[in-house]
């Protein structure tokens, strides 16, 4: 049942969405179609009510509480990589806000933000720029042909989509930066990557100038690699394994980090340790 459950929100979600397109368009629909699409919406409500009641059963008999027996129905019924997905959605409405709001996400007091994202805003606000154009251009063009408005209307909800997922995109690269803080080195990319590396496992630090890293995030062996615009600036050798999870929930080991920094000499300086008291040198006695 858990199965089913499953394929049918596959099946079922994006035909809603169709619908509802053609439903604001103002497409006149027939009677029999609305009917039978209310009695699929219906019975895909009572199949999931059915299995998600028995995974909230489950899940509290086995001593959990209410809160995390929601989980396990969103864990049961909604695949992980889509479960992602939503994640970076609602990471990157959060990030719009807090840009709009001029703050940053999970830095806390006494800790280095070390932001990233320099390199390539002026680049993804050019491409944005293009894509309102492009918007605008699509919706004379189709005027002009006299196409129909259901097909106005769903490039241009597509359009809009892909205008503010750019947006978003660019607002979680500001608002989330790379933290370093006492304990442990954050290290990020906007709503897609977050790492957290313990001080302690962290062998060295060095700068680097690399301009031809292949992907966003890259792992090879045992070294992973976020770029930015193609670049990376700063490597972080580790004392032993650490689990990175990629962004489509992917695991891998590694032992060395390539990141990008707008600043590298200020991530250097915090990342490099301060000499403590028993390694200054003790003034000379006199005699």
């Amino acid at each position: 049942m858990l199965r089913a459950a499953r394929a049918v929100l596959y099946a079922v979600v994006p035909a809603e969405a169709v619908l509802a397109v053609l439903f604001v368009s103002g497409v006149p629909l027939p009677h029999p179609v609305i009917v039978a699409a209310e009695a699929i919406v219906t019975a895909v409500l009572v199949l999931e009510g059915v299995v998600a009641a028995r995974l909230y059963r489950a899940a509290r008999r086995t001593g959990a509480g209410r809160l995390a027996a929601l989980r396990a129905i969103v864990a049961g019924l909604v695949p992980a990589k889509v479960r992602r997905f939503m994640g970076f959605d609602t990471k990157g409405a959060v990030s719009l806000v807090l840009w709009l709001g001029r703050r940053r996400h999970g830095v806390p007091p006494g800790a280095t933000a070390v932001s990233y994202s320099g390199a390539q805003t002026a680049t993804m606000m050019l491409f944005l720029f293009a894509m309102v154009v492009e918007l605008v251009g699509a919706e004379i063009v189709l005027r002009a042909f006299g196409a129909p408005a259901v097909v106005r209307n769903v490039v241009l909800v597509i359009d809009a989509y892909s205008i503010l997922a750019v947006l978003a995109v660019v607002a979680a690269c500001i608002t989330r930066p790379h933290v370093i803080t006492a304990d442990e080195v954050r290290v990020r990319y906007g709503a897609f990557f977050d790492l957290r590396v313990p001080r302690r496992q962290i062998a060295a630090v060095r700068r680097v100038r690399n301009y031809n890293e292949e992907r966003l995030i890259t792992v090879k062996d045992d070294r992973l690699g976020i770029a930015v615009a193609a670049q990376t600036n700063l490597v972080l050798e580790l004392t032993e394994p650490i689990t990175a999870v990629r962004p489509l929930g992917r695991h891998a080991e590694v032992r060395t980090i390539r990141i990008y920094a707008d600043t590298p000499a200020i991530a250097l300086a915090a990342l490099t340790p301060l000499p403590g008291p028993a390694s200054r040198p003790e003034p000379a006695s006199r005699a």
